[in-house]
């Protein structure tokens, strides 16, 4: 069934699903999802380096992003705070294959490649708690959608990247920590309304090994 679907406006956390498994919530953390895109202004002076376990460092900035879509197949599935979430790989693997080569031919925005996106999280963070996954792309807003696509509109705003390397997925998501724990407390950012975006970039064969970016949507604290 087709969805289209605006931000809603008392959605006040997300949780990432980090390229098929969720991160750990915390209930102070804001963050933002980073944007390299020709389409977004940089804020070059707001960039950070932390150490993350499991990988040699985490890179994280700030850019204004325009409104965009973001488009695919979602299904609603539980949230898992930890692990490789069984429900969202099952829902990837029933996508033929030439699916995923049709949503990368479609996709014409930041965030770049094939996206996990996670959106209408439960506002306890419960694990077990349903929220909508959506396996898709980025497009500009005139970009003509296929029928049978899902479409989740994204309004223009702040965003932070979170950008790790190492194994997948527990980089990703010993992130949350460290961002959390070194970055947030300390940066003048909170999270706004708005899903999370989880890009996977230079997987190995076996995807054990990516380097991922992590979008969070952000305003001023």
């Amino acid at each position: 069934m087709r969805r289209h679907r605006s931000r809603s406006p008392d959605t006040s956390r997300a949780a990432s699903v980090g390229c098929g498994a969720a991160a750990p919530p915390h209930d102070r953390i804001g963050g933002t999802t980073i944007s390299r895109s020709r389409y977004a202004v940089d804020h070059p002076q707001l960039r950070f380096r932390l150490p993350v376990e499991g990988s040699d460092h985490m890179d994280t900035r700030i850019v204004d992003h325009p409104a965009f879509r973001l488009v695919g197949h979602a299904a609603r599935v539980p949230l898992i705070h930890q692990g490789i979430n069984p429900y969202i790989r099952q829902h990837i693997a029933a996508l033929p294959a030439e699916e995923h080569l049709r949503l990368k031919a479609l996709g014409n925005a930041e965030p770049s490649g094939l996206l996990a996106v996670s959106d209408d999280l439960d506002a306890d963070y419960d694990e077990g708690s349903e929220l909508t996954y959506l396996h898709g792309v980025a497009v500009s807003p005139g970009t003509p959608i296929p029928g049978d696509l899902d479409i989740i509109e994204v309004p223009a705003g702040s965003w932070v990247v979170l950008r790790t390397t190492g194994p997948h997925p527990q980089t990703l998501q010993n992130a949350w920590a460290t961002a959390a724990a070194a970055w947030f407390p300390f940066n003048p950012w909170r999270l706004r309304p708005g899903p999370e975006i989880t890009a996977m970039l230079d997987p190995t064969n076996d995807f054990s090994i990516a380097t991922c970016e992590l979008w969070l949507p952000v305003e001023p604290a």
